[in-house]
């Protein structure tokens, strides 16, 4: 007889998702979160007044069906209100599709290394996740279509990936479409959709429309900068939309999270601007770094990544002396949000004195 509860197996083969501990602050010290891919600065103004305004109301519960969100979406995006479906940020709405496609053993195929929560969601629902490595930084779209099984039931392509930041081409992306099953649903998850600035990398909701088996995953986590909000949304053909309601955790998206996104949506060139800015700055930072001596992989998003395989700790624990904190991928590299450009420039100074090591360049062949 057990003194606690039983729990499941599964749980122990998780892997962790958190980011690196926060910078050592002080009276002399700043600290800057480059970690975590949120934009810079609060929200906009007329956010901010709408999501205060909601929060008079926080004794009542949200709109289960998130009828204006939903409306206001199909109208921005141009698509059917029936093909709308919310749920808690990217992350959530991604396990609803888990749950609305895969049972226990069935497989999730997507490219590795990507976003951390892929691996836990799909373990967490009980699927067999079937990880295909990155080639040159970039999705394996071949190896992607010949990963496929009787078994494969989901398929996630991450564009622009995260944390290399490399897009997949419109041709590419478009032949390996037509490649998979009609059975099978493919994911684009688009959270950094809006930093995009290559006019070969497509937007998935051109894609979707005459594809049924396709499903475009976005956030307001992100361009729009409602990180600690979490609303999420995907747009899908009838039958994928309706499951993924069916899946949603009820009143799961607050009433302040519906407002703001809807304002945020109406905002919409004033995101825009921000999002400007922030490529402008974006550009300025690989520049700084590649005339360091870095290479770096074409990023569409609104961060970098450095490959450092055994230096990586090295280099995130001179980032953390300066305040800073990264996203350290142990062993493989590291993965910095383009912040303000204060923080940048303090970045900026941390790569110089690193890539100047007699040891990195001896690894790098200079």
């Amino acid at each position: 007889m057990t003194d606690t509860p039983r729990l499941r197996e599964a749980l122990h083969t998780l892997p962790d998702y958190s980011r690196i501990s926060a910078p050592p602050t002080g009276p002399d010290t700043h600290a800057f979160t480059l970690s975590a891919n949120e934009i810079p600065g609060p929200p906009l103004p007329e956010i901010l007044e709408t999501a205060v305004q909601a929060a008079a109301s926080a004794n009542r519960y949200p709109d289960i069906s998130c009828a204006d969100l939903t409306a206001e979406l199909a109208r921005t995006f141009d698509v059917p209100a029936s093909h709308v479906a919310t749920g808690t940020g990217s992350t959530g709405v991604l396990l609803q599709l888990l749950h609305a496609t895969t049972d226990p053993g069935d497989e999730v195929i997507y490219a590795w290394r990507s976003f951390e929560a892929y691996p836990i969601l799909t373990r967490i629902r009980g699927a067999d996740p079937v990880e295909v490595p990155l080639s040159d930084e970039r999705h394996d779209l071949d190896a992607m279509v010949a990963a496929i099984s009787p078994r494969t039931r989901l398929i996630i392509v991450c564009n622009p990936n995260n944390p290399s930041g490399t897009a997949v081409h419109r041709q590419e992306l478009c032949a390996f479409l037509d490649a998979v099953p009609s059975d099978v649903l493919v994911v684009l998850d688009e959270a950094y959709r809006e930093f995009v600035t290559d006019p070969d990398v497509p937007d998935g909701l051109e894609l979707y429309r005459n594809r049924p088996n396709v499903a475009v995953l976005r956030t307001f986590s992100k361009a729009y900068g409602l990180a600690g909000l979490r609303v999420g949304f995907a747009v899908a053909h009838d039958k994928v939309a309706k499951a993924l309601r069916q899946t949603a955790v009820p009143f799961g998206i607050t009433r302040i999270g519906q407002d703001a996104a809807v304002a945020a949506l109406r905002a919409d060139n004033a995101m825009r601007l921000r999002v400007q800015s922030l490529v402008r700055e974006r550009e300025r930072v690989v520049e700084k770094l590649t005339a360091q001596g870095w290479q770096l992989p074409r990023t569409q998003a609104n961060f970098v990544w450095l490959r450092l395989d055994d230096r990586t700790s090295e280099l995130t624990e001179s980032c953390v002396r300066q305040g800073l904190s990264v996203r350290s991928f142990a062993g493989e590299g590291v993965r910095v949000t383009i912040g303000d450009p204060e923080a940048n420039d303090l970045f900026l100074k941390v790569t110089a004195n690193f890539h100047r090591s007699p040891a990195l360049r001896r690894r790098s062949g200079q």
